[in-house]
């Protein structure tokens, strides 16, 4: 187990003050850094104060592409080992995602084809086959454990005959791994693909959970959802979250770790208030079943 309890928010530069002083307060136990937007031997001063107030700090990956045909690149393998030895992390995360097209030009493309975005991979057997080589190969560079995130999927591949649940129950029975269950990128993809949120949360492996990830975006009365990471948390997402709690206690799980992530309108005052929603939504029973 990974040991992250409690509430948390991700590191931002712009935050960094916020996070100190919830850190200095006891009021941060744990949070989460970009591995791209930090080198293991330059680590900006605010974060290691983190640190040294008692936060554990995990490296979060967003380029290794593990959905993707290609092996993980050793470069970045070798970045994420470095990140999570210099921080003292307990695991490194990644994202259940392809990113792009190819490592290395070919003849018909004269440059890697990045997608600048997380893309779901086809939930079918070859895919999974990929999928659990890939992770294996980069628990084997990784000196802690490995969790991979659901990420919000705007669309399925006509060609998918597992849903996520089934994927990602498989890919944990087969590698070991342990997840991220970010519930607003579950709402997200439900929401696109016409499922209900709550059956396919049920039905997650929760025991492999290392913590969860939360977050705001946008509910049109049309029914769009937009996954902005940017917005306050809508009603529906924050109803899955106390799903999950609920849920954790049902199966008599100890409750992960809940962790706010916000992307965009990265300001103190945003994310205060934010944070105060998670609070006073997860901590009575974040305490309640810690």
């Amino acid at each position: 187990m990974s040991g992250l309890r409690g509430t948390a928010v991700a590191w931002r530069r712009p935050i960094a003050d916020l996070l100190a002083s919830y850190a200095a307060a006891g009021e941060l136990s744990f949070t989460e850094v970009v591995a791209e937007n930090v080198h293991p031997d330059r680590l900006p001063p605010a974060l290691l104060a983190l640190r040294g107030a008692g936060a554990t700090v995990v490296p979060h990956g967003v380029t290794l592409g593990l959905g993707g045909a290609d092996l993980p690149d050793p470069a970045r393998l070798a970045h994420l080992a470095a990140l999570a030895t210099a921080l003292g992390a307990p695991l490194v995360s990644e994202h259940v995602a392809f990113v792009r097209a190819a490592t290395t030009p070919d003849p018909l493309h004269g440059d890697v084809l990045e997608a600048g975005h997380l893309l779901p991979p086809a939930r079918t057997a070859d895919s999974l086959a990929v999928l659990v080589e890939n992770v294996r190969a980069a628990q084997d560079a990784l000196p802690v454990p490995l969790a991979v995130e659901n990420i919000a999927a705007l669309f399925t591949w006509p060609e998918d005959t597992l849903d996520e649940a089934d994927f990602l129950t498989a890919l944990v029975d087969a590698t070991g791994c342990r997840l991220v269950l970010d519930v607003a990128n579950l709402h997200a993809s439900a929401t696109a693909r016409g499922s209900d949120p709550v059956a396919d949360l049920l039905r997650f492996p929760l025991d492999a959970v290392a913590y969860v990830h939360v977050a705001g975006g946008e509910e049109h009365a049309d029914g769009l959802y937009l996954d902005t990471h940017g917005h306050p948390m809508t009603p529906p997402v924050l109803a899955l979250l106390r799903t999950l709690v609920t849920a954790y206690d049902d199966r008599r799980l100890p409750l992960p770790g809940i962790l706010l992530e916000r992307d965009d309108d990265v300001t103190e005052a945003a994310v205060r208030s934010e944070y105060d929603v998670l609070r006073a939504a997860a901590a009575p029973l974040v305490r309640e079943h810690a």
